[in-house]
């Protein structure tokens, strides 16, 4: 045991003086701690906004994909015939121009193998119009309808004063439909010179199934 009490406590003064001078003269460094340990829990706050923010928006752009891929396969498969439905119209058509260029007298007329050969090509443009229409091809039929250049071709003018203006009153080749677009417009001669036509809802008109061209 030391000799010169006074001397120790005097010592351990000195070194008590020395550790809070090293401090800057402030409180031990525990002090600081705690606003270390808030700045970190803030940035660890805001990282992990942004990484929701992240998912939210990949979440968003990944369902805008599957919309967008079901949709174009829909369409595919709708309109996927449309360029081979498009070809079979010119088949259709020289059907019906074989048709139309038997007078309808040499028909009644004519001698059954005549007939028989009309009936045969009649049954055939039938056939084929109503497969067609099994794979979403539609006729449309706008005789007597509003002009509708969405569905319509427009060929010439028909003076008619008792007709509503812009009503088809002649269809010089038939139009068709696949789904909802339009695969061939209806040419078709409009009248003028009649009253305003009444304002009617757009869209095309379709035939029944089976129909003659």
């Amino acid at each position: 045991m030391s000799e010169h009490p006074k001397d120790e406590h005097a010592a351990a003064e000195n070194v008590v003086q020395s550790e809070y001078a090293e401090h800057g003269g402030s409180e031990p460094a525990a002090e600081a701690a705690p606003e270390a340990d808030y700045e970190a829990f803030m940035r660890l706050v805001k990282e992990n906004e942004e990484l929701n923010d992240s998912k939210l928006r990949l979440a968003a752009e990944m369902e805008n994909l599957r919309r967008r891929t079901a949709r174009d396969v829909q369409d595919a498969r709708a309109y996927s015939t449309a360029n081979f439905a498009r070809d079979m119209l010119g088949v259709a058509d020289n059907l019906r121009r074989a048709l139309d260029a038997i007078p309808e007298d040499a028909r009644k007329s004519a001698d059954t193998g005549l007939t028989a050969l009309a009936e045969g090509v009649e049954m055939t443009e039938r056939s084929m119009l109503a497969a067609l229409e099994r794979h979403g091809v539609k006729k449309l039929e706008p005789q007597g309808q509003r002009f509708d250049p969405h569905f319509h071709q427009a060929m010439f003018e028909v003076p008619n004063p008792d007709v509503p203006a812009n009503t088809v009153v002649q269809v010089v080749q038939t139009g068709f439909v696949i789904g909802d677009r339009v695969l061939r417009p209806a040419m078709v001669g409009v009248s003028k010179g009649g009253p305003k036509a009444v304002e009617a809802e757009p869209g095309p008109s379709y035939t029944p199934s089976g129909t003659d061209a």
